[in-house]
């Protein structure tokens, strides 16, 4: 396996982290430089981590992973999603804009998510001859640049989408989910 192939495994993995990062730009706006840069850190180091997990599991738990993960993911995409669509229905108006719920635990969980796809790839690497180090890493950088640049997209249509913008990240997210479910 050659780096292009690795580049483009990169790519595909860090579609979900991506979209996670941008919905959670979306939800909250008022995010701090130092929260928002946690996203494509811990994204990256979770897209990174897996791989290099998976391929240490070998086939050992490549069953299991490959029958659950959709549902790993469903549920915890759908319960973050699902709690954003609520809390941006039921916003007080006393309610300070801004205020964020995206605490590190959340952001652990969304990483979590995200990056099951990438343990599955890394069983596949034991198979082949890909050198799993530089993979990982490839995987971590793609994974870090594409998820800064979605908090500048995230940032940019936050703006322009106001208070709706909570809930089509909500949404947004319980569709990642519905898809990692039934594909």
């Amino acid at each position: 396996m050659g780096i292009i192939e690795i580049i483009l495994i990169g790519i595909a993995l860090s579609a979900d982290a991506m979209s996670v990062t941008v919905c959670n730009m979306l939800a909250n706006p008022g995010l701090s430089r130092g929260r928002s840069l946690s996203m494509p850190v811990l994204f990256g180091i979770f897209q990174g981590l897996m791989p290099l997990l998976g391929c240490l599991a070998g086939s050992l738990v490549a069953s299991f992973v490959d029958a659950y993960a959709g549902i790993i993911a469903f549920v915890i995409l759908g319960f973050v999603g699902g709690k954003m669509i609520w809390d941006g229905f039921h916003e007080d108006e006393g309610e300070e804009s801004g205020k964020t719920d995206l605490t590190w635990s959340v952001l652990v969980f969304q990483a979590i998510a995200t990056s099951i796809d990438a343990f599955a790839v890394g069983v596949t690497f034991v198979s082949s001859d890909a050198p799993i180090l530089l993979a990982a890493g490839i995987i971590t950088l793609c994974t870090f640049l594409l998820c800064c640049l979605m908090l500048l997209v995230g940032r940019k249509v936050g703006s322009m989408l106001g208070q709706k913008a909570q809930v089509v990240g909500g949404l947004v997210l319980v569709a990642i989910g519905l898809k990692a479910l039934i594909f």
